[in-house]
């Protein structure tokens, strides 16, 4: 579908209220032109209909007249510099951006991420970050309140199971 008639659906979902379908219209669109400037703002306009400031920001960040409030929601939200490159879902080199200032907050990103991870990163492959998100956000161990969980859960779901076949066995009697 071309990305006019797309905008034009989401238009009208926004007129009739349905929020939750005009924002996964936008989501696909800047996924599918991420370099696209003015789809990441509208996304932005949005999240501010749900009242959420960190995506806001997210959406906004590559732009000059951002909310700075909405920005710090978005950098605490994703808290690393390879979280938010993976956030922004950019794909390509800096140079493709439509501003010199999206270039230069995409540039400084990218660097900050290769300063974090003790390698250099790419915009083309976001194995080149991903890699390193795994390996530095490693889970926690174990506590007792999680074996004690899980066990819990288990026995539960034991007890439950045994009820069932006893119910049926009683059926077929």
């Amino acid at each position: 579908m071309p990305i006019g008639e797309t905008l034009a659906r989401v238009d009208a979902d926004l007129a009739a209220g349905r929020v939750p379908l005009a924002r996964q219209r936008l989501r696909g669109l800047v996924a599918s032109f991420p370099h696209d400037l003015t789809l990441r703002r509208r996304l932005a306009e949005v999240y501010r209909l749900y009242g959420d400031a960190a995506e806001a920001g997210r959406w906004m960040y590559l732009e000059e007249d951002r909310d700075a409030d909405e920005t710090a929601a978005f950098e605490e939200r994703y808290g690393s510099p390879a979280w938010r490159m993976k956030a922004l879902v950019w794909r390509g080199p800096e140079t493709l951006a439509a501003t010199a200032f999206a270039a230069s907050r995409l540039a400084a990103l990218r660097a900050a991420c290769a300063e974090e991870l003790g390698h250099p990163v790419d915009w083309h492959d976001p194995a080149f970050y991903r890699d390193g998100l795994e390996k530095r956000y490693e889970a926690a161990p174990w506590t007792l309140s999680d074996v004690l969980t899980g066990t819990g859960c288990l026995v539960a779901a034991l007890a439950f199971a045994a009820v069932w076949v006893y119910g049926l066995v009683a059926l077929f009697r």
